[in-house]
C-alpha cells in the first residue's frame, strides 16, 4: 500500500513557521536576557565593524540567492511550489544561502546592538531551522526533483 501525500504539502515545503520569524524570536529572547541579565561584548566600535562585515556579507549573499530565483523563474517563498532545482551561484557553495544570510544578518544585528546573549542562542536557530524549516524542504525537493536533488545534496554541504 503506498503512502499518500497530504495535500497540504504535496506541492510545496509544508513549512509552518517563516524562517525569518524563527530568527527574530530567538533574537527577542536574547534581547530580553539582555536587558536583564548585561554582558557586554567588545568595544562599540569593533562591535560596529564586525557588525557592518556579517550585514554586508548577508544583503550580498540575500541578494545573490534571489537573483538566481528570479533567473529559474521560481519562487524563493516557502509556500509555493518549485518549478526549477539551482545548483548554481551560491547554490554551488550551500544548499541553503538564503538561511546563511539570515544568520549573518542575526549576528550582524546582535553586534550592532550588543546583544550578547543573540550571539549565544545562534546555535538555537540553526538547530531550529535545521529541523522546522529544512527538513520540510529537503523531503518535498526529493519528492519534486528526485535523483537530480539527491545528487545535488551529495555533493553540496546544507550550510557551509
Amino acid at each position: 500500500m503506498s503512502k499518500s501525500l497530504d495535500p497540504h504539502t504535496a506541492y510545496h515545503a509544508g513549512v509552518k513557521i517563516p524562517p525569518p520569524l524563527v530568527y527574530a524570536a530567538v533574537f527577542g529572547f536574547g534581547y530580553l536576557l539582555q536587558i536583564y541579565f548585561p554582558v557586554d561584548l567588545l568595544s562599540r566600535s569593533a562591535c560596529r565593524l564586525l557588525a557592518s562585515l556579517c550585514m554586508a556579507a548577508s544583503g550580498i549573499l540575500g541578494v545573490w540567492s534571489i537573483v538566481w530565483f528570479w533567473r529559474a523563474r521560481t519562487s524563493p517563498l516557502l509556500m509555493q511550489p518549485s518549478t526549477a532545482l539551482i545548483t548554481t551561484g551560491p547554490y554551488r557553495f550551500t544548499r541553503n544561502p538564503l538561511y546563511v544570510s539570515l544568520a549573518l544578518m542575526y549576528v550582524g544585528l546582535a553586534l550592532w546592538f550588543s546583544v550578547f546573549w543573540a550571539l549565544v542562542l545562534l546555535p538555537v536557530v540553526i538547530v531550529a531551522v535545521r529541523y522546522y524549516v529544512i527538513a520540510g524542504e529537503e523531503r518535498y525537493l526529493e519528492r519534486k526533483f528526485g535523483h537530480k536533488y539527491l545528487d545535488y545534496k551529495k555533493s553540496v554541504r546544507r550550510w557551509l
